[in-house]
């Protein structure tokens, strides 16, 4: 068995493994970057670009669709589902490239193909050929497609998102199981591209969020254009001709049954952990066969093992693997000397239609009675109603005492933007004053972000060093 001794060991050449591997080189020290699949992170093959280029491709046949509300009409229009894959895989594939093509670039003594165990605390054997010992070790392993019961057993039967992007053409029906982001996002492009979607989950929540008031309304926002068959408990799947068939009993308690030409699993993804060999490793491990982990350092427990990306099941999000990658390798290449670092406000965004975003802290985190709201309905929002995409609320969250922004929850157009406005105010902890102190242009969506401002101002009773100037007025806030 060939032996390879180096400074700092890598498992998984995704987003965080990169990172962390750039981190090891320029601390001077030696790393081995193992990877047991194909080169290319999740997000460029089957994860953020692809889903994105499907939605892009839906999104313009809702705009034709929803033409005649501003008096155009549009005959004889239709969806060329083989173009519309086909782009979304050359596109993908052009993503890919860049991705492998950089790996690739990386010195060969520094890459290793096959799947890497933990023989000890930072010793691995990868596929019983080599034996790499190392001074600290970074996992970065990724995450997998969940596919819970029934549909494992049909497994081959059924989709998953790494598999939507392979379609040459538009099935007639589908079942989404799942309403999280994964299964929102997918579903509502392939009904908008003319497919017919029914959406299955155990739980009443419809995407990731936790404040009452916004679930309630992108419940009903979302409840008008997709059917959502929530509170469902699904009692068999098998497949039949023509495609599957799907036996469930609803939230009333009745049994329904149909059968839909495909089905897309959509229930998660989970942490690709299992099989690592984490059991020799020497560290305590959780039910889940987890050790506890230090997002700050991405350290577990005092060892020199460190954890980054999806399978650290933080927040598993590029940026946030990206920032995980280098906090990993800095401190892998360190240790023992290792650094907390202080993480970014968290944002994450759904880009369903409207978007979803969380920001900072959520809802379900903060202390009952801490903490103030200020909302803005989109409903009759001017810029949105002007472009007639004024749906969803916004509502965002300041410290009593201090008057800061914490957090936010949102439901609406272009809410990929207003979160990053509000991620980089909750960063620089801003008052709500000094927030409202910002300019807004006249119309735009971000002028609703101030009306909530607003709102949230008079539920501070904002005085004294808190308080503020905000002058402006404009129809349309």
């Amino acid at each position: 068995m060939d032996i390879r001794e180096v400074d700092v060991a890598i498992i998984g050449a995704g987003t965080a493994g990169l990172n962390a591997r750039r981190e090891v080189e320029k601390a001077g020290k030696t790393p081995l970057m193992i990877e047991s699949g194909a080169y290319g992170t999740t997000c460029a093959r089957v994860g953020c670009m692809p889903s994105k280029l499907l939605i892009a491709a839906a999104d313009a046949a809702h705009h034709v669709a929803g033409a005649g509300q501003f008096g155009i009409e549009v005959d004889g229009w239709q969806v060329d589902a083989g173009r519309v894959f086909e782009r979304v895989r050359a596109e993908r594939d052009r993503f890919v490239g860049f991705v492998v093509s950089d790996t690739e670039e990386i010195p060969a003594e520094q890459r290793l193909m096959g799947h890497a165990v933990f023989t000890g605390p930072t010793t691995l054997r990868v596929d019983d050929q080599v034996e790499v010992r190392a001074g600290a070790v970074v996992v970065a392993a990724g995450s997998a497609p969940f596919v819970p019961p029934p549909y494992d057993a049909i497994r081959d039967h059924v989709l998953v998102n790494d598999d939507i992007f392979e379609l040459e053409s538009l099935p007639q029906s589908l079942a989404v199981v799942g309403t999280g982001i994964i299964g929102l996002e997918l579903g509502q492009a392939m009904q908008r591209l003319g497919t017919q979607v029914t959406f299955f989950s155990p739980f009443e929540d419809i995407g990731p969020f936790t404040d009452p008031e916004v679930r309630r309304v992108t419940r009903d926002v979302l409840g008008e254009e997709l059917e959502l068959a929530v509170g469902t408990e699904m009692l068999a799947a098998e497949p039949v001709d023509g495609g599957v068939r799907l036996h469930w009993r609803d939230s009333a308690g009745v049994e329904h049954e149909r059968i839909y030409e495909k089905v897309l699993v959509a229930a998660g993804r989970r942490a690709n952990y299992a099989g690592l060999g984490l059991e020799n490793t020497g560290l305590a491990l959780d039910q889940r066969g987890f050790p506890s982990w230090d997002p700050r350092t991405a350290q577990a427990g005092d060892a020199p093992i460190f954890f980054a990306g999806d399978v650290s099941g933080h927040r598993p999000l590029l940026h946030e693997a990206s920032d995980e990658g280098r906090i990993a390798g800095a401190n892998a290449a360190r240790f023992p000397d290792v650094t907390a670092h202080v993480r970014r406000t968290a944002i994450a965004v759904a880009f369903t239609e409207p978007n979803m975003a969380m920001v900072g802290k959520a809802w379900s985190q903060l202390e009952p009675d801490s903490f103030a709201v200020g909302e803005v309905s989109f409903a009759n929002q001017g810029r949105s109603r002007v472009m007639g995409i004024n749906q969803g609320l916004l509502r965002v969250y300041a410290d009593r005492e201090t008057c800061t922004l914490v957090g936010a929850e949102m439901l609406g157009p272009r809410a990929e933007h207003l979160a990053h406005l509000l991620a980089w105010s909750i960063q620089q902890r801003l008052t709500v004053t000094q927030a409202l102190q910002m300019p807004f242009y006249h119309p735009v969506i971000e002028e609703g972000l101030r009306t909530a401002l607003r709102d949230l101002a008079c539920k501070l009773r904002l005085t004294g060093a808190c308080r503020g100037e905000d002058l402006a007025t404009a129809p349309g806030n």
